[in-house]
């Protein structure tokens, strides 16, 4: 039978935009995308690119009294919020236009309103329209949540705090993932006094131990006050003021209350339960490693699938589907050792097993150096780094890397080509250190500094 495209692509985020214009542009396929907000995604508008952008204003508050220790008289001003949010959205005004010109000159139609699907190979627009389609591709992405208890409407999440009117003088900031303590660096950093609650016994669960030990601990030196093993019991309103009843026995007020303890994929209301979709434990679409539903016409890739949330593999997943459905080369997802940056203060670069990880699966050895980077200790900063190689003990290989430092997220990324390789220790050791910078200590550690 023929149909009105060959793939209909629900999300106009970035793995949604790559499997549209890589199956229209590089495979001649007829190819519409529906979004429903801005084309972009999380990433682009209300994610990575603000959030990183955020991080470069808030780390400039430093960077005066680092001048002046090098010897240049320059003297510090004041943070001013409304002239950085009118360029931040300028530039995500910029960025979207670019996604639309993608699609646009790769040939795909694309609707500007919410979709949803009909039959394994029907699609139904908002406006009532309906399109056919041989195959579907579903990249809703994911959202924030916040949790229900009295007063949790009042909370933020990290879709509104690029919105902030102005920027609030306190802050309180709940979650011990990496975007609730790269949000603690940025309001620190932008002058905001800003405070974090955690549940947990410590920050960036599922990380490294000593890694996310020496995150918190110069978090805490930098001026965030993080309190671990709290939670919020309630929030009212008291003015113009949020005060927040803690389980640690006190209560306080913060002008704005974020929440950023967790994610959902946008699953909902789209008609997939009627058609034998499956759907996980949290509401995410399973998919097989070829990113096919149980309904063999329709396919799903990025957050809404929750396997790893993070932008590049939603991107890798649709270059996998076209390989798999446009181009006859059934590719699966390569999931393993995916280099990451989290971009608190300080950053943090990781590819591979954390000790822990590595310790419960064979014998290990670890090697890590601490110390304080020239550039820092030479303005009279006591901020420490940490260089960290995980090595089997039977194959050499190393198992994990780990990096705590200025620019610790450009270094992971040439680490991990070595790791993914399967790099030995005796790799790393082979190679000349690059002097004088951080990164050579990763390949001059000699002793290992315990064995698991």
């Amino acid at each position: 039978m023929s149909f009105d495209y060959d793939l209909f692509v629900i999300g106009g985020g970035s793995g949604g935009v790559r499997a549209a214009r890589v199956a229209a542009g590089e495979t001649g396929a007829k190819v519409a995308l529906a979004e429903e907000d801005r084309y972009g995604g999380t990433c682009v508008i209300r994610g990575c690119v603000p959030k990183k952008l955020m991080v470069f204003a808030s780390e400039y508050a430093d960077m005066v009294e680092d001048a002046q220790a090098y010897g240049w008289d320059v003297k510090p001003g004041a943070f001013d919020w409304d002239a950085f949010k009118a360029k931040l959205h300028a530039e995500l005004d910029r960025l979207e236009g670019v996604y639309r010109g993608i699609l646009k000159n790769n040939g795909v139609e694309s609707f500007d309103q919410r979709a949803r699907v009909v039959d394994p190979h029907t699609v139904e627009l908002a406006d009532g329209t309906r399109k056919s389609a041989k195959h579907i591709l579903i990249a809703t992405g994911g959202r924030p949540v916040v949790p229900e208890f009295p007063g949790s409407e009042l909370a933020i999440t990290s879709n509104e705090i690029f919105h902030l009117e102005k920027l609030p003088e306190t802050m309180l900031i709940v979650g011990g993932g990496y975007i609730a303590c790269e949000f603690a660096g940025i309001m620190n950093g932008m002058g905001v006094k800003t405070t974090q609650f955690y549940r947990g016994a410590q920050i960036l669960r599922g990380f490294d131990e000593e890694a996310r030990g020496l995150i918190c601990e110069e978090m805490c030196q930098n001026g965030v006050d993080v309190h671990l093993g709290t939670n919020v019991i309630e929030m009212a309103k008291d003015g113009d003021k949020i005060r927040v009843k803690a389980t640690n026995g006190t209560e306080r007020l913060f002008d704005v209350v974020m929440y950023a303890t967790g994610r959902a994929p946008n699953a909902g209301d789209m008609g997939l339960e009627d058609l034998g979709v499956e759907r996980g434990r949290k509401g995410e679409i399973v998919v097989d490693e070829y990113s096919q539903t149980g309904v063999p016409s329709i396919y799903a890739i990025g957050d809404v699938t929750d396997r790893v949330n993070l932008t590049p593999v939603a991107i890798r997943e649709g270059m996998a589907f076209v390989e798999t459905v446009f181009k006859a080369n059934p590719t699966p997802v390569d999931h393993e050792l995916i280099p990451t940056a989290i971009f608190t203060q300080p950053e943090m670069g990781t590819v591979g097993l954390s000790e822990e990880q590595a310790a419960a699966q064979e014998p290990i050895e670890v090697y890590a150096t601490s110390f304080k980077p020239m550039q820092q200790a030479f303005a009279g900063r006591s901020q420490r780094v940490l260089m960290k190689l995980i090595v089997s003990r039977a194959t050499r290989k190393v198992l994990g890397c780990h990096i705590v430092a200025p620019g610790a997220g450009e270094m992971i990324q040439m680490a991990g080509i070595a790791v993914k390789m399967g790099a030995t220790k005796e790799d790393f050791d082979r190679t000349v250190a690059v002097h004088p910078v951080m990164a050579e200590e990763l390949v001059t550690m000699r002793h290992p500094v315990r064995s698991a």
